[in-house]
């Protein structure tokens, strides 16, 4: 999995986040790349509805669709498991 490594493409997700889940209180830097993005532990506190708004812009802007909320969860847990879903090779 090479999106994890990616910084571009970690940082575009960063800003995708912030602006589609109105957390504008956040910069991109202070986020966390394994920080998990929902949950109690969360220092965004992203709910559900979170999740479907960063699904759709997902969809928009790369390409992917995720329909499934067992996988939605999965892949969205941090910054580093959704890049690597968007850019697995």
């Amino acid at each position: 999995m090479i999106g994890s490594q990616n910084n571009e493409l970690k940082l575009e997700l960063k800003q995708l986040i912030i602006k589609e889940c109105d957390k504008e209180d956040f910069e991109p830097e202070s986020i966390d790349d394994n920080a998990p993005l929902f949950g109690s532990e969360s220092t965004l506190e992203l709910d559900s509805m979170d999740a479907l708004q960063i699904s759709m812009a997902l969809k928009e802007k790369y390409g992917v669709e995720v329909t499934d909320s067992k996988k939605i969860r999965t892949i969205m847990s941090s910054i580093n498991t959704l890049a690597d879903y968007i850019q697995p090779k």
